[in-house]
C-alpha cells in the first residue's frame, strides 16, 4: 500500500519495474484515487473559494480571471459560489472551512460575526472591495474610490457646467458605493452646490434594476437634473437606456458617467466616461495575499490599488 501511495502521489522515486507492475493493475481495476479520502488524510482540498452575493456584475469576469490565474499557477483550483447576505443567520455558506483551504469574500457577502467566527478558527480569509471588521487583521484588497469619484464629479461641474447631478447607488450598504457617494457630496460642497437628497437614487448594481429606478424617477419628477454619476458602468448603461427611452439624448441633454471602466465602456455609444479600476489586478493581488496566508508568510492588511478618470463622450467631451 505504501509503495502504491508513493507512486500515485509522486512523493518518492518508484522504480520502473514497480511502475510497470502498478499501472496495468490500476487500468484493469479502473482505479482512480478518491480525492475526498486524500483530502481527509492531508486536511487540504487544493480549493480556494470566491464567495459573493451575486456574480451578475460585469467586472466579475476580470476579477475571477486575475484570481484564478494566480491560484492555478500555485496549484490551487478556484470554486465560485453565491451566498445572499440575508442568509447569514439561516444557512451555512456553500464554501467555507468544511470544503476549502481558504475563501476570498466579496464586499458585504458575509456578516462581521461570520468573519470573526472563521478568523477565530484560523481559517484563511481575504476580503475584496471591503475593509476588515475592527480588530480583525484580515487582508483586504480594494481600489481607490474617493479621489477618482471626486475628480469625476468635478469634471462634470467645471468642464460642463453641471449642477444638478444625480448619484445612483445600490440598495443596502456597500463600502465602495458609500465611498463614492461621500466623494460625490464632497465635490458638490467644494463647488458651493447645495446637496439635494432627492437626487440620490437607490437601485441595485444590476442593469434591469438600474433602468427601472431611473424610469421611476423620470415618471415622478420633471427632468430638472443635468447629469448622472452611476455607481458602476452597468448602472451607467441602464441609465442611458432609460434616458434615451424617455426621449433624452446623451450627452446632449444629459451627461452620464460611471465607474470601473468595464470592457464594454469604450465600445458603447456614446463611449462611456468612467473611472478605470484595475479589477483583474484586484483578483491577482487577492490571490497572492491568500497564498501568503496559507504559507504563513507576511501579508498586507490593506491594499488599495490606484484608479484614474477616463474621459470619453458620455460626459459631453468630444474625445
Amino acid at each position: 500500500m505504501a509503495t502504491v501511495s508513493r507512486y500515485i502521489n509522486h512523493r518518492e522515486t518508484v522504480s520502473d519495474e514497480i511502475v510497470n507492475r502498478i499501472r496495468p493493475v490500476m487500468q484493469e481495476l479502473n482505479y482512480v484515487p478518491l480525492v475526498a479520502a486524500r483530502n481527509l488524510a492531508s486536511r487540504k482540498t487544493g480549493i480556494i473559494g470566491l464567495l459573493s452575493f451575486t456574480v451578475e456584475y460585469g467586472f466579475f469576469g476580470p476579477l475571477v480571471t486575475g484570481l484564478e490565474k494566480t491560484l492555478k499557477e500555485n496549484g490551487y483550483n478556484l470554486l465560485v459560489a453565491t451566498y445572499p447576505p440575508d442568509h447569514n443567520d439561516e444557512i451555512a455558506p456553500p464554501i467555507g472551512p468544511h470544503n476549502a483551504d481558504g475563501v476570498v469574500v466579496f464586499s458585504n457577502t458575509l456578516s462581521e460575526e461570520r468573519l470573526a467566527e472563521w478568523y477565530g478558527m484560523q481559517f484563511p480569509i481575504v476580503l475584496v472591495h471591503r475593509t476588515a471588521p475592527h480588530s480583525l487583521p484580515i487582508p483586504c484588497v480594494n481600489v481607490e474610490n474617493k479621489t477618482a469619484s471626486f475628480k469625476l464629479v468635478e469634471h462634470l461641474i467645471e468642464e460642463h457646467g453641471k449642477k444638478q447631478i444625480i448619484f445612483m447607488r445600490p440598495s443596502g450598504y456597500q463600502e465602495d458605493a458609500h465611498s463614492r457617494e461621500l466623494a460625490y457630496k464632497a465635490a458638490l460642497k467644494a463647488h458651493s452646490i447645495v446637496f439635494d437628497p432627492n437626487l440620490i437614487i437607490g437601485g441595485n448594481y444590476d442593469q434591469g434594476a438600474g433602468r427601472q429606478a431611473m424610469e421611476e424617477f423620470l415618471a415622478n419628477n420633471p427632468p430638472s437634473f443635468d447629469a448622472v454619476f452611476a455607481g458602476d458602468d452597468d448602472l451607467a448603461v441602464s441609465v442611458i437606456s432609460a434616458l434615451q427611452n424617455a426621449g433624452l439624448r446623451v450627452p446632449e441633454d444629459m451627461a452620464v458617467v460611471g465607474f470601473d471602466d468595464q470592457r464594454f465602456a469604450r465600445l458603447f455609444v456614446p463611449a462611456l466616461t468612467t473611472v478605470h479600476a484595475p479589477t483583474e489586478e484586484v483578483g491577482r493581488v487577492a490571490g497572492q495575499q491568500m497564498l501568503n496566508v496559507l504559507r504563513g508568510q507576511p501579508f498586507d492588511c490593506m491594499t488599495v490599488l490606484p484608479t484614474e478618470v477616463v474621459i470619453r463622450q458620455s460626459c459631453g467631451c468630444c474625445q
